[in-house]
């Protein structure tokens, strides 16, 4: 889209709860077209602020040079686009702004905590424009995700971590989102620096259970394998056995991938408890499962609802 402004999907709304990405994504659409986009002009706009904009316009009766601003950008970004609800002449003025954009071939990129459907309080006809372009969601990362967001930014901030099993302590307990995660990261790092100790797997686990005191134990991946299995009717010796048959190749790959997300299992070990595969064969099954999930919604919906039923499950053994 950044490449393509107005020609590949538009508009693009983005959908996710707060702190997985949502402004990041617009940020960087910003400055990759500031870099490569020639002379393409780019504006960045909270709907609060579009709201706050508009009204002193009104206010002090400018609302031409408003109007100008918005509606001669080349890519317009707005985040938070919740906020326009309840404000009726906001919603008006950014029916017409997002109007002359889309009809003359400009760019609109468009974030929300929820999708169009669910903004009850907006006016029907902008929630149909909302859902007239490319509507995508943003899940949580991964265990594998979150853990190379902490070495990033424990490389960036030349954290003194005294082994990776710090990290992947955090990357375990903290899954919401990645400000969570970050945050997580912050706190140990207080602590490190209060008292002196090394950021270890110790002090970690210290902190951590301050933080999230009823976190749940994970499933084992003996028990993922079977909780699989049973829901794709394959047998638990089929599963481990080296065959490619695709009855029985998926079902592995979801295990795999269930197993690295929910028990947080090192490859090593996945791979020795999965017949023993190599670290390569694992990693591999991880990214044949994350690729399909982002383009097969039943295939989605399925691992969703087993990692559900086995947090469920172990969550009600804990008690």
């Amino acid at each position: 889209m950044a490449e393509l402004p107005g020609q590949a999907f538009n508009p693009l709304f983005l959908h996710a709860p707060p702190g997985l990405g949502k402004t990041h994504l617009l940020h960087a659409i910003a400055n990759y077209v500031r870099q490569f986009g020639d002379d393409v002009t780019v504006r960045y706009i909270t709907a609060e602020d579009f709201t706050t904009h508009f009204l002193s316009a009104l206010g002090s009766r400018s609302l031409g040079r408003f109007k100008q601003r918005y509606r001669d950008a080349d890519i317009l970004l707005v985040d938070d686009v919740q906020f326009l609800a309840s404000k009726a002449k906001t919603e008006e003025e950014f029916f017409h702004t997002f109007n002359a954009l889309y009809e003359t071939g400009r760019q609109l990129v468009l974030t929300c905590d929820r999708m169009p459907t669910q903004l009850v309080s907006v006016e029907e006809r902008l929630r149909e424009r909302f859902d007239a372009g490319l509507v995508a969601d943003i899940h949580p990362p991964d265990f594998t995700t979150r853990l190379t967001i902490l070495r990033k930014r424990a490389a960036l901030d030349r954290l003194p971590v005294a082994n990776s099993e710090a990290l992947e302590l955090i990357a375990r307990r903290v899954t919401s989102n990645v400000r969570a995660l970050e945050g997580a990261l912050i706190r140990i790092v207080a602590y490190h620096s209060l008292t002196g100790r090394p950021i270890d797997a110790e002090l970690t686990r210290q902190v951590l259970d301050r933080i999230y005191p009823s976190a749940e134990a994970a499933p084992t991946v003996a028990k993922i394998q079977g909780a699989v299995a049973k829901h794709y009717g394959v047998s638990q010796t089929e599963l481990l056995a080296n065959t490619r048959r695709a009855h029985v190749a998926w079902p592995r790959h979801v295990a795999i991938y269930l197993s690295r997300e929910l028990a947080g299992a090192s490859l090593h070990n996945l791979g020795e408890q999965f017949g023993g595969r190599s670290h390569t064969t694992i990693l591999h099954a991880c990214k044949r499962v994350a690729d399909r999930l982002e383009v097969d919604r039943q295939a989605a919906l399925d691992v969703q609802r087993l990692a559900a039923a086995l947090r469920s499950e172990q969550n009600d053994r804990s008690y």
